[in-house]
């Protein structure tokens, strides 16, 4: 699908069939991914000490995105994006299966989390050429509500079927990758951005670092890798807290109500991805700082309540600000990364520094868990440090913009 025949009617047509496949295979995949999460946790609660383990379920799935940033960015710009994306499923069906063989949970998913860091930069990078700049906002906004919702419904089905049996969870895992995969094949083959020379891998941490820094150095790029790496931060640990908070607020010890709430989080910030999408251009990006900066006092009035039906409504309204917060900048930095160093390096690069954020936020939270409080002050100091950061990335952005 060359560039050049952006006004051509076959192009168009092509370009309505990959966009739905795309949507459909990510729907598939984050479904999977977000399923096996649930059914992951499951499985460790049933081993001796297995709670104290679920931060480390987290750790070992993001690590690869930090290890693997150096080399997924060419990759993914060195095929056709389609073609990386089935490669990614089918090691993400491989790790899955390891998971239902009780070869090991962790070992499983980390093999996950290796699949899923090729898959992100081919998913969002294919955008970039399909679309010009003045729709990326929309696109970005169509992707991430397809995500949304398969996040939406792949943790209430893992922790339904969770809940009744393991081996299920797991063999309905593997069903799904193997249907993203068959869906990938659907995805029109589009250009090569970046072909891989010989010796290219072998220098592609050195160069990581140089497109890193280029990357960085332009302020709207900068702006957006920090808002996206504090909100996904944000957003992993919160996955994590429902389950310690759920129990200890509400009195509720089932998988499924855990994953409900996530669910719920997830229908908030598709409302806000639609609100973002209507509200929100690329030349107005500085208004999506609104959202970010509710997103920690919301954290702490969950932190106060204990009542079912208001905990649902602070979710949804965390969610709503979360993603009137993230699409803009996820739009950004994929029409600024595709200027300046490929779409592809560009979204390795930012899924490197919102993996780093993951990694810290989550290590900041277990250590403050360990500390013995009530899992409400935890919740409330988290909060505390998500408000802390938006403001910092707020007050220098608007800074930077008056300058």
């Amino acid at each position: 699908m060359p560039d050049g025949e952006k006004d051509a009617p076959l192009y168009d047509r092509l370009l309505a069939r990959g966009m739905v496949a795309v949507l459909v295979a990510q729907f598939v995949s984050a479904f999977a991914d977000n399923a096996l999460f649930v059914a992951g946790i499951a499985s460790l609660k049933t081993l001796p000490h297995g709670v104290e383990l679920t931060s480390a379920l987290q750790e070992v799935f993001v690590v690869a995105y930090i290890l693997l940033a150096p080399f997924a960015g060419p990759f993914a710009d060195a095929l056709p994006k389609g073609r990386v994306m089935l490669l990614s499923n089918a090691l993400k069906l491989v790790g899955a299966g390891m998971m239902l063989t009780r070869f090991g949970t962790l070992a499983g998913y980390s093999i996950v989390g290796i699949g899923a860091a090729a898959y992100s930069p081919a998913k969002y990078g294919i955008l970039a050429q399909f679309y010009a700049p003045d729709k990326l906002v929309q696109a970005n906004g169509l992707l991430e509500s397809s995500t949304i919702v398969a996040i939406l419904l792949g943790v209430l089905a893992g922790g339904i079927v969770a809940d009744h049996s393991l081996s299920a969870a797991f063999e309905f895992v593997l069903a799904l990758y193997f249907a993203a995969g068959v869906v990938n094949l659907a995805i029109p083959r589009v250009r090569v951005e970046r072909p891989l020379h010989r010796g290219a891998m072998g220098a592609a941490v050195w160069a990581f670092w140089g497109v890193t820094k280029r990357l960085w150095q332009n302020p709207d790029a900068r702006f957006s890798m920090l808002g996206t790496s504090t909100f996904w931060g944000t957003g992993t640990t919160l996955r994590l807290m429902l389950f310690a908070w759920v129990p200890a607020a509400l009195a509720i010890r089932n998988n499924e109500m855990p994953s409900l709430m996530m669910a719920v989080v997830s229908v908030g910030i598709i409302a806000g991805a639609a609100l973002a999408g209507w509200h929100v251009n690329l030349a107005r990006a500085n208004r999506a700082l609104l959202g970010g900066l509710l997103v920690g006092p919301l954290l702490i009035v969950l932190s106060t309540v204990h009542t079912l039906a208001l905990a649902l409504a602070v979710l949804a309204l965390l969610g709503l600000c979360g993603g009137v917060f993230v699409i803009p900048l996820n739009a950004l930095l994929q029409d600024r990364g595709h200027r300046l160093v490929g779409a592809g390096h560009a979204l390795a690069i930012q899924n490197f520094a919102e993996n780093s954020a993951m990694l810290l936020f989550v290590g900041f939270y277990t250590s403050i868990s360990r500390l013995g409080w009530p899992v409400a002050r935890v919740v409330a100091v988290f909060g505390a440090v998500v408000l802390v950061a938006t403001a910092w990335l707020a007050v220098r952005r608007l800074a930077a913009s008056r300058g």
